[in-house]
């Protein structure tokens, strides 16, 4: 069964993440399987808040090396969560 931190992995706190939240927005790093109705739904029950919108998109990995090898890091799905007025998530 499929909870929802299995879902919504983490709140990502980037500088690009802490300029959305004056517009009410906030940014997750959530699983690749989700879809915008599970991330809903899990956003609201984990933070209790009420959810307006959310915009979806994957992020492709960055091409790294280390030494001669060339690698790449996983791609991920981020959402950006845009709340309810009058709605805030704390974060500490």
């Amino acid at each position: 069964m499929i909870t929802c931190y299995d879902v919504v992995k983490t709140l990502v706190r980037t500088e690009k993440g802490t300029m959305l939240e004056p517009d009410r927005k906030y940014l997750f790093h959530v699983a690749r399987n989700a879809n915008k109705i599970e991330i809903k739904k899990a956003i609201e029950e984990i933070y209790n808040v009420k959810v307006e919108a959310i915009n979806t998109s994957i992020v492709n990995g960055k091409l790294k090396r280390v030494r001669q090898e060339l690698g790449r890091t996983a791609p991920w799905k981020k959402a950006v969560v845009t709340l309810k007025e009058g709605q805030k998530i704390e974060v500490t």
